[in-house]
């Protein structure tokens, strides 16, 4: 039951939260058009929509291992119950935001938008306050010297180039 519970509050966080900041927002901004002509560069473009979609896969695998892995959601209200330290939390340790912030950087230089970058720098500058001052305690608390393992391996921004393959951390979310 917690597992169908999961599923659905994922789904429905996914639309509440990432589909809005990195779609809707980005729409109601850009209407998906380029607006500056002059600043759009065809292989720039093309390298932003690779980067969007990129950022979006990041989202859904990310959300996946929350409620099958985890069994919960990234919603603070339904908590994973588990700590999730596998697929691309082996790489970096805050996947989803570094999906988001890709997708708006993509739709950046897609649609040649400054403004759009700017949101994604704000957007990202959010994100990292709402994880040393929310997040991290929380999930410290929750999980440990589990989570304090995951810290010390795992970088909250930049990727590792090679998987963390998991140390002492038994438990998945």
């Amino acid at each position: 039951m917690r597992r169908i519970a999961a599923i659905l509050g994922s789904i429905i966080f996914f639309f509440v939260a990432p589909f809005t900041l990195a779609g809707l927002v980005p729409w109601w901004m850009t209407r998906w058009q380029v607006r500056y002509p002059d600043y759009a560069v065809p292989l720039v473009q093309v390298a932003g929509a690779a980067i969007a979609l990129l950022g979006t896969l990041f989202l859904i695998d990310s959300f996946a291992r929350f409620a099958l892995k985890g069994l919960g959601t990234p919603a603070p209200i339904f908590p994973p119950k588990h700590l999730v330290v596998d697929g691309l939390y082996r790489y970096v340790r805050n996947p989803m935001y570094v999906g988001v912030v890709s997708a708006i950087f993509g739709q950046a230089l897609m649609f040649a938008s400054p403004s759009l970058a700017i949101y994604g720098a704000a957007l990202w500058l959010g994100f990292a306050l709402f994880v040393v001052g929310y997040e991290e305690p929380t999930l410290r608390e929750m999980f440990g010297a589990e989570y304090e393992e995951f810290c010390k391996n795992v970088r909250a921004w930049f990727p590792r180039l090679t998987p963390w393959r998991g140390g002492s951390v038994t438990t998945q979310h």
